[in-house]
C-alpha cells in the first residue's frame, strides 16, 4: 500500500461508502442541515485510480498561481475563503506577500481556455502561529478573496467537519490535485485534474507506514489532527517481497509457552533496526477486543526451517469463517460461541482445498494474515503439525498482544475497524453448538439458511458418466449412497465414479471452496444377500471439514426424539439445485399396514405435507435427513428404488457402518425414540393394502399419534 498523509480537509475529500456508513454514527450528513448547499458536486461519471476527472466533479477545487504558474491546490469552504496548506506560502521562515497569488475557481484542465472559470485576487494569507514546518502540525493556510466567488454548478464550497467528528478508519475519500502523478513525474499535458480513491488508515498502520529508519530519516511522528490515507486495492503491494537475512541479538520466549500451546511464541529482537521501506514494512496487531469479520480477506503464508526459498506459491488466498462455524468444527472449548469483543478460540480461514494436490506441508508453521479496509493484520499462527494439507484453524494472536507491545515497545496495535454486523445482527446473538461426536462435528448447517445454501454433506455421484445419485458424506473418506443408483443390476464390472461435495447448482454460492474425489472401492453389506439396498463409497482422499464438505451425523437409536424431518434431492437432475420436502416418518405398525405383503424389512415410510410431494426427483436415490433439538443433521435412510415414500433406514446398518468406516460419526445416546424399528404387525382388517388411498392414509394419521413431524 502506498500511503498518503493529509492535514484534514486540505485537498481531501471524504465521502462515505455507499451502503457501508450510512447507519454510523460518523456519516458526514448527520451533521448538516438539510439545506447546506456545500459538498454536493455536479452529478458525474467517476474515474478512479490516479486519473482524470470529469469537468464539475470536485467544484470547490482551487488553483492556486504564483507567478503565472499553479503552485498548490486549495479548497473553497466559503465565498471568500480558501483552505490550503501553510507550507505553499512560506519561505525560510516568512510568509509570502498575499498581492502575489491569484486563486482560479471551476478550473478543470490548467492547458487551454478556462471555460466556466473566474480568477480572484488574494487579499490576505493566514497561518497558524504555531506552524514552523510540515511534520511539526499546523499545516494549514486560510486565502481571504479580494472579491467573492461566483458560484455555480462548477464552483461550489465543500463542507467542513465539526471539532468532535471522527472519521471511521475504512472511510472512503478521494484525492484531487495537479500534482505529480508518480514521485519526480510531473503531470502531463493538458494538466487535467487528476482524483484518486483512497481508504482512511488507522493511526498505528499510518505509523507504521511511515516508521522508514534509514539514510534519508523518513520517520514522521502522527500528531493529533493529521490522517492517513491509502489505496484502496493495495497496489504497490509487498507479498512479493525478498527475504533478508538479519542477525538476532536475543530472543523471549512467552512466559505462557511451557503450558500453554496457543502461547507457543517468541519475539527475536535484531541487532540492528531494519530499514523500513517499500520492502519490508510492519505488520499491524489486533487489539485484545479486535473482531474479525466473517468473509475478510486473508491469506495463508508458509515459514519455516530449512528448504528451498519461498516462492509465491506458498501464499494462499482465503476467507474468514463466521465464529459459529469455526468455533463448532474446531474448538475443544465450552459450547457456547465467544461473541464479538471476546477472545476468539480459533481463527478459521476457508480456501479452495484442490490447491493441496501433489504438496505436503507437514514441515511449515503457518501465518494467517487478514486485510480490513487496507490495512493488514497478523491475525493468527499455526506451527508446523502432521499431515500434508494447509491448517484449517489458527490460534489468534490478538490475546497476545499486550504482550508483545510491553516486550517490542514497538509493535503497532490497530485498533477496530469497520463493523457492519447486517440487518439482523445475528453475529451479536449468543449461539451454541451442536454435540460433537468422538470424532469431532458433524451435522453442521446454519439456522433458516435460504434455499440456495449449501447443504455440506450432500454429494453429487457421477457413475460412468451417464448418471448421477445423490450420497452423503458419512465420514471424511466415505459416501454413502443407494446400491441401486450406482450398480447397474446384473452388471458385475465396477463403474469409474467421482463424487463432487460443496456444489449447489450451476451458479457459484459465497463461501462454496468445492471439491472432487474418485471412488477407489464399493462396499456392501453381506448379511443381506447380493443386492442390499445401501452402499459405502470409498474415495480416493480424505476430505478436510469445511462449510462445503461436512459429514453427517448417525443416531444409535432410531429416530431421535422431537426431530423435524425433510427428504433431501434435487428439483432437475440437469441443474441440481437442492430442494427439501417436509415430510412425517410414519411408525412401524401404521407402515406396515400400510404397505403390507411389500415392505422391505428395515424400511421407513414418510408421508409428505400438502403439496411438497413433487418437490424431489426420485431417480437419483435422494436421503431421509432430520434434524434433532439439538441442532444436529442426522441422516435417517437412502430412498428405494422408484419410490418416493419408503427408504431404506440407516439404523439397522450402523455396525456395518462403524466396522467400515472407522471415523462414522455417531451420537452420544439421548434418551429413548419415540419408537423402536421393530413394532406390532397387528393392523385392522380394513387397514391392509390402504397405501393406494391418500383420504384412508390421513384417516389413520389422525387416529395414530406418535409421529416424527416435518
Amino acid at each position: 500500500m502506498s500511503p498518503h498523509l493529509w492535514l484534514p480537509l486540505a485537498i481531501l475529500a471524504i465521502h462515505p461508502t455507499p451502503g457501508a456508513l450510512e447507519d454510523s454514527a460518523f456519516t458526514p450528513t448527520q451533521e448538516e442541515p438539510e439545506d447546506l448547499d456545500c459538498g454536493r458536486p455536479t452529478p458525474s461519471a467517476r474515474i478512479v485510480g490516479g486519473s482524470d476527472s470529469q469537468p464539475g466533479a470536485w467544484p470547490w477545487q482551487v488553483s492556486l498561481h504564483h507567478g503565472g504558474g499553479h503552485v498548490c491546490g486549495g479548497s473553497l469552504i466559503a465565498p471568500s475563503w480558501i483552505l490550503s496548506a501553510a507550507h505553499c506560502f512560506v519561505t525560510n521562515g516568512s510568509l509570502e506577500p498575499a498581492a502575489e497569488w491569484t486563486a482560479v475557481l471551476g478550473v478543470h484542465s490548467q492547458d487551454g481556455p478556462l471555460e466556466g472559470a473566474h480568477v480572484r485576487a488574494v487579499a490576505a494569507i493566514l497561518v497558524p502561529p504555531n506552524y514552523s514546518k510540515v511534520e511539526l502540525g499546523d499545516d494549514l493556510a486560510l486565502l481571504r478573496l479580494a472579491s467573492p466567488a461566483r458560484l455555480g454548478p462548477v464552483v461550489r464550497p465543500v463542507c467542513l467537519p465539526r471539532a468532535s467528528h471522527r472519521f471511521a478508519h475504512g472511510t472512503a475519500c478521494w484525492a484531487t490535485g495537479w500534482g505529480d502523478v508518480q514521485e519526480a513525474d510531473p503531470l502531463p499535458l493538458p494538466w487535467v485534474l487528476q482524483e484518486v480513491e483512497l481508504r482512511l488508515l488507522g493511526e498505528a498502520a499510518c505509523q507504521c507506514l511511515f516508521s522508514r529508519r534509514g539514510p534519508f530519516n523518513l520517520t514522521l511522528q502522527l500528531l493529533p489532527g493529521m490522517l492517513c490515507a491509502g489505496y484502496p486495492e493495495g497496489r504497490r503491494d509487498t507479498c512479493q517481497a525478498r527475504a533478508r537475512a538479519e542477525r538476532v541479538a536475543r530472543l523471549v520466549p512467552h512466559e505462557n509457552a511451557s503450558w500453554d500451546d496457543a502461547a507457543d511464541l517468541a519475539l527475536l529482537q535484531l541487532r540492528a533496526p531494519v530499514n523500513l521501506s517499500a520492502v519490508p514494512r510492519a505488520v499491524c496487531l489486533p487489539h485484545p477486543e479486535h473482531y474479525f469479520l466473517p468473509g475478510s480477506r486473508c491469506r495463508l503464508a508458509r515459514w519455516g526451517r530449512g528448504g528451498p526459498a519461498l516462492g509465491p506459491d506458498t501464499q494462499l488466498e482465503a476467507e474468514l469463517l463466521s465464529g459459529w462455524w469455526c468455533h463448532c468444527l474446531y474448538s475443544r472449548q465450552g459450547a457456547s460461541v465467544p461473541l464479538p469483543g471476546d477472545p476468539p478460540h480459533a481463527l478459521c480461514p476457508a480456501y479452495q482445498e484442490e490447491e493441496e494436490a501433489g504438496r505436503c506441508w507437514n514441515d511449515s508453521s503457518w501465518s494467517l494474515l487478514c486485510r480490513e479496509e487496507g490495512t493488514w493484520f497478523l491475525a493468527g499462527l499455526r506451527d508446523s503439525f502432521s499431515g500434508c494439507l494447509r491448517p484449517r484453524a489458527f490460534s489468534p494472536l490478538q490475546t497476545h498482544g499486550p504482550w508483545i507491545s510491553h516486550v517490542t515497545r514497538g509493535a503497532y496495535l490497530e485498533d477496530q475497524l469497520a463493523w457492519d454486523w447486517g440487518p439482523e445482527g445475528e453475529e451479536t446473538v449468543t449461539q451454541t453448538c451442536p454435540p460433537r461426536t468422538v470424532h469431532g462435528a458433524c451435522g453442521l448447517r446454519p439456522e433458516a439458511p435460504p434455499s440456495r445454501l449449501l447443504w455440506p454433506w450432500l454429494a453429487e455421484v457421477h457413475v460412468a458418466g451417464d448418471r448421477v445419485c445423490t450420497g452423503i458424506l458419512v465420514a471424511p473418506g466415505w459416501v454413502l449412497a443407494a446400491t441401486h443408483c450406482v450398480l447397474r443390476l446384473g452388471s458385475t464390472t465396477v463403474p469409474y465414479i467421482e463424487v463432487y461435495l460443496g456444489r449447489a447448482g450451476a451458479s457459484p454460492l459465497p463461501h462454496s471452496h468445492p471439491v472432487s474425489r474418485s471412488v477407489i472401492s464399493i462396499r456392501l453389506p453381506r448379511h443381506l444377500g447380493l443386492r442390499p439396498p445401501l452402499a459405502l463409497l470409498e474415495l480416493s482422499s480424505r476430505v478436510e471439514p469445511s462449510p462445503s464438505a461436512l459429514p453427517i451425523c448417525l443416531h444409535p437409536r432410531g429416530v431421535p426424539p422431537g426431530s423435524s424431518c425433510w427428504v433431501l434431492g434435487w428439483k432437475d437432475l440437469q441443474d441440481r439445485v437442492p430442494v427439501a420436502a417436509t415430510v412425517s416418518i410414519l411408525t412401524p405398525q401404521l407402515c406396515h399396514c400400510l404397505y403390507q405383503g411389500i415392505l422391505p424389512p428395515g424400511t421407513l415410510c414418510v408421508l409428505y405435507a400438502q403439496g411438497e410431494e413433487d418437490r424431489c426427483e426420485v431417480a437419483s436415490a435422494p436421503p431421509l435427513l432430520c434434524q434433532t433439538e439439538g441442532g444436529s443433521w442426522v441422516l435417517m435412510g437412502m430412498a428405494v428404488r422408484g419410490s418416493s415414500e419408503l427408504f431404506a433406514a440407516i439404523g439397522p446398518e450402523e455396525a456395518w457402518i462403524s466396522q467400515t468406516v472407522g471415523e462414522a460419526h455417531i451420537l452420544p445416546h439421548s434418551g429413548a425414540p419415540y419408537w423402536s424399528p421393530g413394532g406390532s404387525n397387528l393392523c385392522p382388517p380394513d387397514m391392509a393394502g390402504a397405501s393406494g388411498s391418500a383420504p384412508a392414509a390421513a384417516l389413520f394419521l389422525l387416529l395414530l399419534p406418535p409421529l416424527i413431524q416435518g
